[in-house]
């Protein structure tokens, strides 16, 4: 017997050597899947043979966060990208409270100030898809101090402006450095797990809620005694403040795997387990398919056939969206203006030249953008409850007919408190698809595309961020019901389109490549 168990160990012994030999060529481990359920593998780890039983199988970026779960890493990762959602949102709300400090400063007219909005969104549109290429081939970490010191340098820039071309022309490049903040959700998303991810990315969008909050306290402290070029100044501030933190920022350990320097991913991932007191999953980082630098962060990828119709549907949705959540924020403001009685005007006599009138924002107003912003909370928490319950898509259908509903309440004749009520409800929900949105896109593109479908989605909401406008101003004048049939049908089709899209992310791993 003692005979019998020499020979099979030698011929077991002569087997596995070309094996051995092969693999330390090629540096890559032997696997055998049908031993994988008792962990008796022969694999090898960086050249080298283990032992048949001793070894554990390696592990995925996505086991590593999953096991390491949310920690002190998480929400120190919260408070810094937070901060950077915070500076966007400020330099976004100023926009409504600079325009009438502008009429009384250079006399500009209703055009000029609405071009004061739209350049900003242009330049948005512009640099959405940019900055996504920027962070899918140079990595997250880069493209957030790129776009962050851009967007300091412009935003702070504006409060010089010697003439109010100028100050269109600061602006429309500050718009161009805020095109490329949405990337910082590709970055805190891709460290948490699974389990928790939805939830954290829907509560770090109330750090624009924040921001826009404490835009409109600043305001009330500063434009009354410093004026407008302080509150440019001072409001540039926290994108600096982020910029210099992110000397501790880390790179994404998807993006360093993606790019096959899976030693970087695992130095990352090490950093995060000492934060977080755990241990790293034993065995070897298992390297993603390569994929061609080439391949990384173009737009074209995005329209591949697993991919064509989601990537449609979630630019509609995105363009659905901006329409109909910066749509309502004006069209609230046309019907307190307004006459009609049914929908929250004034019977008080219209001054014919009041348009040409001199009028400062007064604290009562800056009061009013301030509970108006609040409203926002309840659907962050509302989204923040159902969307691991119910999942993405149906979330996001949710909130779009939630929306409608209310909007089109108001084709009846109301009193003033319950026209108010509706439009608090319709803003919290639209404002809870929104941040739907940016749970479900970072998820559903692979590392490979992450970025460049997310600024490429983004850059399709400031497509509808231009042109609504022209539907809750210029139409609102012809008739008030104009935009509330526009705005409800625009929700009944963004229930729809998420309905349709094909892929559910709840409970699905990111995945690193889209083959």
């Amino acid at each position: 017997m003692s005979h019998i168990a020499d020979t099979c160990g030698q011929t077991a012994k002569n087997l596995f050597t070309p094996l051995k030999k092969k693999d330390e060529k090629e540096g890559s481990s032997v696997r055998y899947q049908e031993l994988d359920e008792d962990r008796n593998e022969v694999r090898t780890d960086f050249g080298s043979l283990g032992a048949v039983g001793r070894d554990v199988a390696g592990f995925t970026v996505d086991q590593a966060v999953d096991r390491l779960g949310f920690g002190k890493f998480q929400v120190k990762l919260s408070l810094l990208t937070g901060i950077a959602w915070m500076a966007d949102a400020m330099e976004m709300m100023i926009l409504s409270i600079l325009s009438p400090a502008l009429h009384c400063y250079w006399g500009i007219t209703s055009y000029e100030q609405a071009m004061i909005t739209t350049v900003v969104f242009c330049g948005m549109i512009l640099s959405s898809t940019m900055w996504g290429n920027i962070c899918d081939r140079y990595g997250r970490k880069t493209e957030l101090v790129l776009c962050t010191l851009f967007t300091f340098i412009f935003g702070s820039a504006s409060a010089l402006a010697p003439s109010f071309h100028w100050l269109l022309i600061l602006r429309g490049l500050t718009g161009f450095g805020i095109g490329g903040a949405p990337q910082s959700v590709t970055l805190y998303a891709e460290f948490l797990p699974s389990a928790q991810r939805a939830k954290c990315v829907v509560l770090m969008e109330s750090f624009w809620v924040m921001g826009a909050v404490f835009e409109a306290l600043l305001a009330l402290v500063v434009m009354e005694t410093l004026g407008w070029r302080w509150l440019l100044a001072i409001s540039s501030l926290p994108l600096l403040i982020f910029a210099i933190c992110c000397v501790w920022l880390p790179e994404s350990p998807r993006y360093d795997v993606a790019r096959g320097r899976p030693d970087l991913a695992y130095a990352t991932l090490q950093r995060v387990a000492l934060d977080n007191g755990v241990q790293m999953p034993a065995g070897k980082l298992i390297e993603s398919t390569s994929v061609d630098d080439s391949r990384r962060g173009r737009v074209a990828e995005l329209f591949i056939p697993e991919l064509r119709r989601t990537t449609l549907l979630v630019w509609f949705i995105w363009c659905t969206n901006a329409f109909t959540y910066y749509g309502l924020v004006l069209f609230t403001t046309q019907m307190y203006q307004s006459s009609d009685l049914c929908h929250g005007g004034s019977d008080a006599p219209v001054d014919v030249s009041h348009s040409l009138e001199c009028h400062i924002l007064t604290r009562e107003d800056y009061m009013d953008i301030l509970w108006t912003t609040l409203s926002e909370f309840p659907g962050l928490l509302i989204t923040a409850g159902v969307i691991e319950r119910i999942g993405r898509k149906r979330t996001m259908a949710m909130e779009f007919g939630v929306f409608s509903c209310f909007l089109f309440l108001l084709f009846f004749c109301l009193r003033r408190k319950f026209v108010t009520l509706f439009i608090f409800i319709a803003r919290a929900f639209i404002s809870g698809g929104f941040q739907a949105a940016y749970v479900y896109t970072p998820e559903v593109y692979p590392t490979t595309l992450r970025a460049i479908g997310l600024g490429a989605a983004s850059g399709f909401a400031r497509i509808g961020a231009i042109v609504t406008p022209f539907v809750a101003q210029v139409a609102s004048d012809t008739s008030v019901y104009i935009p509330i049939a526009i705005y409800g049908a625009a929700g009944l089709f963004g229930v729809i389109a998420s309905l349709l899209l094909p892929i559910e992310t709840k409970g699905r791993s990111m995945k690193d490549t889209h083959h």
